[in-house]
């Protein structure tokens, strides 16, 4: 073992603790529910994605163990080579019957369709035009590529205009616009409406990033793209099961023209191994349960109206958010932590987000409402954070 290598990370650990910048994970000693055993204490969980509770729901619990029985718990292989199930067919017509597009193609979890179908997609020559506050994953799949870079100020068409002017003045083969369809930290939407004609206009392609919008936006939870009422004229809408659908996986619904590009191009999905049968199952059932209603997602929006409009009575400031990603600005770094660190201690589980992983004075606790917390949850949940909040001096 290298001794200077080990040194070097010490270091750099010693860096991250000085800045209140090192991750220690709470553990969850039982499914992600509306009230969790997170280090063995019970709270009502406000920081998970698992917006539908559908991570814990019987009919996918179920729907994965059939599968299990049948096809056993793993795949033994990546797609391309023996790795393909009947299953992960039957998941990607379930996908584009959802989605309302031509055919998907269903990868191991959202990063690895960020990280593999951008680069995919972006070739030397080409140009990418992207959200200034799109998520890591974009930005790490637009990082592998050789595209001529833009950037554009968070949700400004007239800015995303002027890019796309710079780029087309330079006359690439192909103009990609990337932008996250629901911004996880502040919670805002992009405004499809007004990107969608300009991109068609400049003749760009455009690629929406949906993994906070599917199961929270459109009709039965179809995301930002049905939002908007856009469907058919975006290229590439990518989403993912590990948050509203819970389970586990990313896709890509699109032409069937593009699947068979991105399954012959796409490192991520080539090169790793496919799912287990369970995990797709469950997957499947997931989205047929959501095409059969819309219970789920009308609960979540009753649920977010109601904890938004509190904490706004209380004087809380959410910022810009219009979905259920909800933050509760501190923009103090240490108010935030001593905030998380207190609510946890009155039984609600909310993690602070501050720099770098936002802008420096923009410290907030991100929460996240859900359809299974009961009013009860809510109420308490509010109850202790005005407590909390009062306690800090962040409202009155």
């Amino acid at each position: 073992m290298n001794e200077r290598l080990q040194n070097d990370l010490k270091a750099e650990l010693e860096k991250l603790e000085e800045q209140n910048l090192l991750w220690n994970p709470r553990t969850l000693e039982g499914p992600s529910a509306a009230h969790s055993d997170v280090d063995g204490k019970d709270v009502v969980m406000l920081c998970s994605n698992n917006y539908l509770g559908l991570s814990n729901h019987e009919v996918l619990k179920n729907a994965a163990m059939e599968a299990l029985k049948k096809y056993g718990v793993g795949s033994g292989s990546v797609r391309p080579i023996a790795g393909t199930f009947d299953l992960h067919l039957k998941l990607e017509e379930t996908i584009a019957r959802f989605k309302h597009t031509e055919d998907a193609l269903y990868y191991n979890t959202g990063f690895t369709v960020n990280s593999g179908a951008i680069p995919a997609l972006l070739r030397p020559g080409d140009a990418v035009i992207s959200d200034e506050l799109n998520h890591g994953s974009i930005i790490d799949g637009v990082r592998l590529t050789k595209a001529e870079r833009y950037i554009y100020k968070h949700r400004d068409v007239g800015e995303l205009e002027q890019r796309l002017k710079e780029a087309q003045a330079k006359n690439p083969p192909r103009i990609l616009v990337i932008t996250d369809g629901v911004f996880s930290m502040d919670g805002d939407v992009a405004p499809l409406d007004k990107i969608v004609p300009l991109v068609e206009q400049y003749n760009a392609c455009l690629y929406v990033d949906d993994a906070h919008g599917d199961g929270v936006l459109g009709e039965h939870g179809r995301g930002t793209v049905s939002h908007f009422k856009v469907e058919g004229r975006v290229d590439v809408d990518m989403g993912t099961f590990s948050k509203g659908f819970g389970t586990m996986g990313g896709f890509v619904a699109c032409s069937k023209t593009m699947k068979k590009y991105l399954l012959n191009k796409s490192r991520t999905w080539l090169l790793t191994s496919s799912h287990s049968a369970p995990v797709v199952a469950a997957s499947i059932a997931s989205l047929e349960l959501l095409e059969r209603s819309d219970e789920l997602v009308k609960k979540l929006w009753e649920n977010t109206d109601y904890y938004k409009k509190r904490l706004k009575e209380l004087g809380f400031d959410t910022g810009e958010s219009t979905t259920p990603i909800t933050p509760v600005m501190t923009y103090d770094e240490g108010k935030a932590r001593k905030m998380s660190i207190r609510l946890f201690e009155e039984g609600v589980y909310a993690l602070p987000i501050v720099f770098p992983m936002v802008a420096k004075g923009k410290a907030r606790i991100r929460t996240m409402v859900r359809a299974d917390l009961s009013r009860e949850d809510l109420d308490f949940a509010i109850d202790k954070i005005e407590k909390v909040g009062k306690e800090l001096e962040i409202i009155k």
